[in-house]
């Protein structure tokens, strides 16, 4: 239970897994993951990291968007909190670098993609929390003139209005620090220029429409309240200005012309060229959504709706947001984006209750049934995607299916985001006049995601037992997914030192023990830590989680199957809890022991390797 988790420690153990302080130039979060910004990708231990108590998952997007991503969902944000307060960092906090230039990279078409994704990402990252919140004091202000018109015309509408809006009109501010941030330059000197295109003094201008220039330049006229690119450019260009200053400032004048001659000269060149150059590229997007919403709109949220979950698990997703508020701006709907998001999390949730109709356990169920009611009310995903979806595998393509059925009924009903919001059914009043279609398209997503998690579900099922009966005598079948080793690795005596027999070790990668052979089960410890096979082919097996476990009297594990079982190679024998191990101060290092070893005639295990569980990594016979 979350409340028995100890989020000190597992903040501490996250910092220390992932390089410790003195690795991390920058820490963020978002609603379920902490972001990381590592000096060096290479010192983060993510089997470690994995191996933590609360952490469900880890995306390394260090190669994309330059983050390193440790997924906690409901224990993000006390999580979050213990890191702050433990290791004093703050919310985007930075190392300062020095403005050093980084090793150059070759140039490659790939890699010039891969670092404007990366910038563009965590450029949009800090915006998120603020869009949202804007977004959806929208919405309850958009609810409470459905309940009284009149409610429209008061104070509390008119001013809240302000605030719902604020973080789209200073669009380019958040941005610019966002960027600052994953430059490394000063964010003051970045929103300094994002700030001049909303200076009441330019609006005047604007306003006037008389012709202005720059040491003789035209500047071209134009609005930038919650733009996007011109607040890139300028970022870029306010980090290079002030690299190049502290090269040729002389020390002792850095305080006074490096941060003026940064703001003038990248504003010298944003009114001129790149501020004008964003505006046009902004509203060349915006015209290319709409002909996209008005002409293949089904094909284009269908594809977006059923290819997201792979873009939420490498992070890239945040890539999005920018052209949700762009389309909100210019042509005034957000007819792809949003809807694509929300009916993203109601085929997560949808594949969720075709996966718990499936499920056995009334447990395991009840926990499945949780996480699809987080994605549809809550609009939270990970935990479906990491606890349910993902690992089961299938359900990921009911979640795919569901997503491309939604998001074509959408598109072919018009559905339409006028404000920014919550991708959760709460959030359905954003689509204002068009709410009926997407509300079916919701509804059509859920089911269709659920009804082939379900059947496809038992079809794998299927498989896995069909697959189980085809064993072959005196092979053994890798009982648990991860590095196999010899039994000399083992720091433990009586395993390496071949006292119970003959075997090897197996670091642990998977939670789930499966049967090596065709045979019956002919014991399972009190402390169900340890359970042992006769095969059908004579082998006597122990089959040990972790080492020492026998103290953690049974908590962590739990076994699928009982004493006098019959059970076949790949069937699930037994469960366990490898962050309960590691949190219990155990090494999760198991120990697989042919114990009648002195009987057998040929007994080989090929060790080194990486196994998935099922996959044949050595042989025995008696």
């Amino acid at each position: 239970m979350a409340d028995k988790l100890d989020y000190e420690q597992i903040a501490y153990d996250i910092v220390m897994a992932v390089g410790g302080p003195d690795n991390i130039k920058a820490v963020a979060h978002c609603m379920t993951r902490i972001r990381f910004l590592l000096k060096d990708p290479k010192s983060a231990n993510t089997t470690d990291v994995k191996a933590i108590k609360g952490v469900l998952g880890v995306f390394d997007a260090t190669s994309t968007s330059g983050e390193y991503m440790v997924i906690l969902g409901q224990h993000l944000l006390p999580v979050y909190e213990a890191v702050q307060k433990k290791f004093n960092f703050t919310a985007g906090d930075t190392v300062n670098e020095n403005l050093d230039p980084s090793q150059k990279k070759p140039l490659t078409v790939s890699g010039v993609i891969s670092d404007t994704i990366g910038f563009i990402s965590a450029s949009v990252a800090p915006c998120v929390p603020g869009l949202i919140a804007g977004g959806m004091l929208k919405v309850f202000l958009l609810l409470g003139t459905l309940i009284s018109s009149e409610f429209a015309g008061t104070g509390v509408y008119r001013l809240l209005s302000i605030a719902g809006d604020a973080p789209f009109y200073f669009l380019p501010v958040f941005v610019a620090y966002g960027a600052a941030n994953k430059l490394g330059g000063t964010p003051a000197y970045a929103m300094i220029c994002a700030l001049s295109l909303l200076h009441n003094n330019w609006l005047a201008i604007l306003s006037a429409n008389e012709p202005i220039t720059m040491l003789m330049i035209p500047v071209r006229l134009m609005r930038y309240s919650g733009s996007l690119v011109p607040a890139l450019l300028l970022s870029w260009c306010a980090g290079k200005m002030e690299k190049w200053l502290n090269k040729v400032v002389p020390g002792i004048f850095k305080a006074i012309f490096v941060g003026m001659g940064t703001v003038a000269i990248t504003m010298f060149f944003g009114f001129t060229i790149l501020a004008p150059l964003g505006g046009y590229l902004g509203i060349y997007i915006g015209n290319f959504f709409a002909f996209l919403a008005g002409n293949i709109g089904y094909i284009t949220v269908g594809v977006l709706a059923c290819v997201l979950p792979w873009l939420i698990m490498a992070g890239m997703h945040h890539a999005l947001v920018p052209f949700m508020a762009q389309s909100i701006s210019n042509p005034g709907y957000d007819a792809i984006f949003r809807p694509a998001f929300l009916l993203h999390n109601m085929s997560e949730g949808g594949a969720c209750f075709g996966s718990a109709l499936r499920e056995k356990d009334p447990e395991k169920r009840a926990e499945i049934i949780s996480l699809g009611i987080g994605c549809i009310f809550a609009g939270v995903t990970e935990p479906a995607i990491y606890g349910n979806n993902l690992p089961k595998k299938t359900p990921m393509y009911g979640v795919m299916a569901g997503g491309a059925a939604g998001g074509i009924v959408a598109g072919l009903l018009g559905a339409r985001a006028y404000v920014m919001g919550y991708s959760t059914i709460l959030a359905v009043p954003i689509f204002q006049d068009t709410i009926i279609g997407i509300l079916i398209a919701v509804a059509v997503a859920i089911v269709v995601a659920g009804i082939v998690a379900f059947i496809l579900g038992g079809s794998a099922a299927k498989a896995e037992e069909d697959k189980a009966i085809q064993a072959t005598k005196n092979m053994l079948y890798a009982p648990v997914s991860g590095k196999y080793i010899t039994l000399k690795e083992i720091a433990d005596g009586v395993f390496s030192e071949g006292m119970l027999g003959q075997g090897c070790g197996i670091i642990p990668e998977g939670s789930v023990v499966f049967s090596p052979v065709n045979g019956e089960i002919v014991s399972i410890a009190d402390s169900l830590h340890a359970i042992g096979l006769n095969s059908d082919d004579g082998a006597e097996i122990l089959i040990h989680i972790g080492l020492d476990t026998v103290g953690m009297k049974g908590q962590g594990f739990k076994p699928l199957v009982k004493v006098g079982d019959k059970v076949k190679a790949g069937q699930k024998i037994m469960t366990f809890d490898m962050g309960a191990i590691v949190a219990a101060g155990h090494s999760a290092t198991s120990a697989f022991i042919i114990t009648n070893s002195d009987d057998c005639k040929v007994m080989d295990f090929k060790t080194g390797e990486n196994y998935e569980a099922g996959n044949i990594f050595g042989t025995v016979e008696i």
